[in-house]
């Protein structure tokens, strides 16, 4: 019998992502992967995967899956949702074995946006162009290039769950991370006035109901632009921030286009591209000048707080913490992976 998950039932958006889908932006083809990706890694080394594994991303709704395998092991990290087990509560931040027949239910996100759910060995549907990650707009990658629905069944990949591994929990999520979020400046904050940038960066703003996947419209006073609105069309990256001739920024995300012809003022931060992210709609959020020096120390924090995290993994009702040789049993500790934000 091929392992899998039955889906029984899933909200608007609810699909698959690997880590993304890079090397051809040139070509028009948009990286796409998770929202939040530290924890989207957070996820895969709870449930004892190669961070960047094709798991599922969980937007605001709910999801209930059945286990069609003997046996499996799943991570669950980001947005804080309510988790049952055959009706059983279990906790959130949990490393879960779940058995033939079970059914798992996640409530909707009580904090966050975006969750995200690991299975050991990932999801194995084809990857297209090198990555299962699922870009809607375009309909590649995932399963058929879309939103998963009641009925599907996900294929998963060949992986070894002992049955004597314990369910975990993290004794120490981590901790949310207070401030405003941090951005580079540029590449074009001199299309902008003095008044501007200090506008962009003085305000709060709110984050636009007319926002998703592929990026966060923003509400809030109007940007003055120095000059026009309008540049020869240039690159994008994750977090890149566009104002248009509305003076209302658009900050682009992962399933962002891969150019555009509105003026940059400035770029999120790695460490803090999940933080926005997880700013729901309506919600409110302000931006501080970072330089790249405090960029890349923001980024080795971010990797330490995710350390740190599965660390304070513990047994499910007590028992103290892990010993390390048994967190290396299980593939959960792992180094910094290349290209991450």
């Amino acid at each position: 019998m091929t392992s899998a998950l039955l889906v029984l039932r899933a909200g608007s958006a609810v699909t698959v992502q690997d880590s993304g889908r890079f090397g051809y932006q040139r070509l028009g083809v948009s990286p796409a992967g998770p929202m939040d990706p530290w924890s989207h890694r957070l996820a895969d080394r709870l449930a004892g995967n190669p961070e960047g594994s094709a798991g599922l991303e969980i937007g605001p709704g709910v999801l209930e899956l059945e286990v069609r395998a003997e046996r499996v092991r799943i991570g669950l990290a980001g947005a804080v949702r309510t988790v049952t087990l055959d009706g059983r509560p279990r906790p959130w931040w949990s490393a879960l074995s779940l058995l033939q027949g079970q059914r798992l239910a996640l409530g909707p996100a009580a904090t966050g946006v975006w969750s995200y759910l690991a299975v050991r060995g990932g999801i194995a549907l084809p990857p297209v162009l090198g990555s299962r990650s699922t870009h809607t707009l375009s309909r590649i990658g995932g399963l058929q290039g879309r939103a998963l629905r009641a009925g599907d069944l996900l294929p998963l990949g060949e992986a070894e769950v002992p049955g004597d591994l314990p369910d975990l929990v993290l004794a120490a999520p981590p901790e949310p991370v207070d401030g405003p979020i941090r951005v580079v400046l540029g590449p074009q904050e001199a299309w902008f006035t003095e008044a501007g940038l200090a506008t962009f960066l003085g305000a709060a703003w709110r984050v636009s109901a007319r926002s998703d996947r592929m990026g966060y419209r923003l509400e809030g006073p109007r940007i003055e632009h120095a000059r026009s609105p309008n540049i020869v069309s240039d690159g994008i990256v994750f977090g890149s921030i566009q104002v248009p001739g509305s003076g209302q920024p658009i900050v682009l995300l992962a399933d962002r286009q891969t150019t555009g012809g509105y003026p940059k003022i400035a770029t999120v931060i790695g460490a803090d591209l999940g933080r926005l992210a997880q700013t729901a709609p309506g919600g409110s959020l302000r931006f501080a000048a970072a330089d790249l020096a405090g960029a890349l120390a923001a980024r080795r924090h971010a990797r330490e707080r995710l350390e740190a995290a599965v660390r304070s993994l513990a047994p499910i009702g007590g028992g103290g913490t892990l010993e390390p040789a048994f967190l290396l049993s299980v593939n959960l500790v792992s180094g910094v992976t290349a290209g991450e934000p």
